[in-house]
């Protein structure tokens, strides 16, 4: 399975935290298949609205939620 990655973000309550204020109006960036090229897109998002404290962008790890086992070491 590939490891996707998606990348999206929005106005938070408190720039400490990733609480949005309004989930229906996050910006979704995209889904990446891999960690550098998400981390890419991120960055771009992020640079754009650096000004804006309440701005908050991140890298979500989808194949960790799909596959949570998977990044397990073995036993």
């Amino acid at each position: 399975m590939s490891k996707l990655h998606l990348v999206f973000g929005g106005r938070v309550t408190d720039p400490q935290t990733l609480d949005f204020q309004d989930p229906s109006k996050l910006d979704v960036v995209g889904i990446y298949p891999d960690y550098a090229s998400a981390e890419k897109a991120w960055r771009a998002a992020a640079q754009r609205t650096v000004d804006d404290a309440e701005m908050r962008y991140v890298v979500v790890h989808l194949h960790r939620l799909l596959e949570p086992d998977l990044d397990k070491p073995a036993a």
